[in-house]
């Protein structure tokens, strides 16, 4: 993955990736998959000020649709074994390099518009 700004990263088969404050973790969108050419999202080119359409949605957990209702990340028996995963749903629009999150995220920026940050130094 290289750095494209200090905002946005460029990753292979045609993606790019922004760090979610929301979610504390990065969101990979493809811009230019040739592998999958209709499920591409518009993106101005400008990784100094991104903006992508459509809307960006991330969901994990018991939220991914066709999920069945058993075992889930939330209710892991051994939460030792994967303690980073969580079940959310993040939906933003990002627009002009701030990202707009929506009301149905699950997180704590739920219904706010923020800068996207920079990417977070390794190891922090």
């Amino acid at each position: 993955m290289s750095a494209l700004s200090p905002i946005l990263r460029q990753q292979a088969s045609g993606r790019v990736a922004f760090w979610c404050p929301g979610c504390h973790e990065q969101h990979s969108i493809p811009v230019a998959d040739t592998h999958n050419p209709g499920i591409n999202w518009g993106y101005n080119s400008n990784p100094d000020s991104p903006t992508f359409t459509p809307s960006v949605l991330v969901r994990s957990g018991h939220y991914v649709p066709g999920h069945d209702g058993g075992t889930c990340w939330c209710n892991w028996d051994d939460k030792d074994e994967f303690p980073d995963l969580q079940c959310r749903v993040c939906h933003s629009f990002v627009t002009d390099g701030r990202i707009q999150f929506l009301s149905d995220c699950t997180h704590a920026l739920s219904g706010q518009t923020v800068d996207l940050p920079a990417w977070p130094e390794r190891g922090s």
